[in-house]
């Protein structure tokens, strides 16, 4: 049966599968250890943190992928995304570029920010996301 694509977005949904093309380069790059956010159909990493193990209640370690989700809790995993990095891990995380909010200037701007050029085109999607994204990094 062939795969299902959506084309627009749904507002109301928040999880969005890291697309191949932007996460295998970082793969590449960084050797991740652990998506600290995933389900078991979209995760990136062999060890990975579900809904029910919850990443925001756990320690990180090592070389950590994140690609929260896109809603109202995406600053609650921003933060702790930064917190961990002061604790020693390397994060790299999948962000819409909010540079307006104040979860982008406190946390964000002290990593390092890579913007995409052109929409980000999501597993499942015919269409991308007309939102700026960036790739940001807390480099241990």
């Amino acid at each position: 049966m062939p795969e299902v694509k959506q084309t627009w977005f749904d507002r109301k949904k928040t999880v969005y599968e890291t697309p191949p093309e932007i996460f295998e380069p970082l793969d590449a790059e960084f050797k991740f250890d652990l998506d600290v956010c995933a389900i078991a159909e979209n995760a990136k990493c062999d060890i990975f943190f579900s809904p029910e193990d919850n990443g925001l209640e756990r320690a990180w370690k090592g070389t950590c992928w994140m690609n929260p989700p896109f809603g109202r809790e995406m600053k609650n995993w921003v933060k702790k995304a930064y917190l961990e990095w002061k604790n020693g891990c390397t994060v790299v995380a999948l962000l819409p570029a909010r540079t307006n909010t104040a979860w982008w200037h406190d946390w964000v701007m002290k990593g390092e920010q890579r913007y995409i050029r052109g929409e980000v085109k999501f597993v499942g999607y015919d269409r991308g996301l007309w939102m700026p994204m960036a790739i940001v990094i807390w480099k241990a």
